[in-house]
């Protein structure tokens, strides 16, 4: 089970990673992609806001257009959680669900990273939040074309792209199910094969 709290002390690695943790709650607004390019031995500076978005187009066409950027390890977690659970979704559901994602890390019921939102309960089958990570089935990346737009769709949501889809949502599911807390959470939208729904204390 991933941590959602980094001390910071083991290595450099972790202290960076704590540091993108604590610099995306503080400031929110900021990437963790630029967050990725601060050195651990440098001194420690945000990097500019990210120009803020005018417009996204939730097409293919439009998606394929944005330049493709790998990222930090946050960036490399989103990526991943698309892929497994959203890569056969419209890209506005892809979209979607990454706003879910992001929505928990914002919230305080919930770890204060990406990677921490995505791998929490990990290690405990079928009883983690997001359910590629604990089937026991391997994560095995098949698809790079279907990899590398959701790895767009990561990159924008971390850059700052608006989150106006979900109404706030922190869970969804699938419509062939029918969770026992999706009775007492309210229903905030609906896109693709997926229902939305917003934790009454987000």
């Amino acid at each position: 089970m991933s941590s959602s709290n980094y001390t910071g002390e083991e290595d450099g690695a972790l202290r960076l990673e704590g540091l993108m943790g604590m610099e995306n709650r503080v400031l929110n607004s900021l990437s963790d992609e630029h967050l990725g390019l601060l050195s651990p031995r440098s001194s420690i500076r945000a990097k500019a806001r990210p120009k803020e978005f005018q417009t996204v187009s939730y097409t293919k066409k439009w998606l394929d257009k944005q330049e493709t950027v790998e990222g930090s390890a946050e960036w490399r977690c989103l990526s991943e959680a698309l892929y497994f659970e959203a890569r056969g979704e419209s890209v506005k559901g892809q979209f979607a669900v990454a706003e879910v994602i992001l929505n928990r890390v914002k919230s305080s019921l919930y770890p204060d990273t990406v990677c921490g939102v995505i791998h929490q309960g990990t290690g405990k089958k079928y009883q983690c939040q997001f359910t590629y990570t604990c089937d026991g089935n391997p994560e095995k990346i098949s698809e790079p074309k279907a990899f590398e737009r959701v790895g767009k769709v990561a990159r924008l949501m971390l850059s700052g792209a608006p989150k106006v889809l979900t109404g706030g949502a922190t869970h969804y599911h699938t419509v062939s199910v029918r969770p026992s807390w999706a009775r007492k959470f309210a229903r905030t939208a609906s896109i693709g094969v997926h229902h939305f729904y917003k934790h009454p204390r987000s």
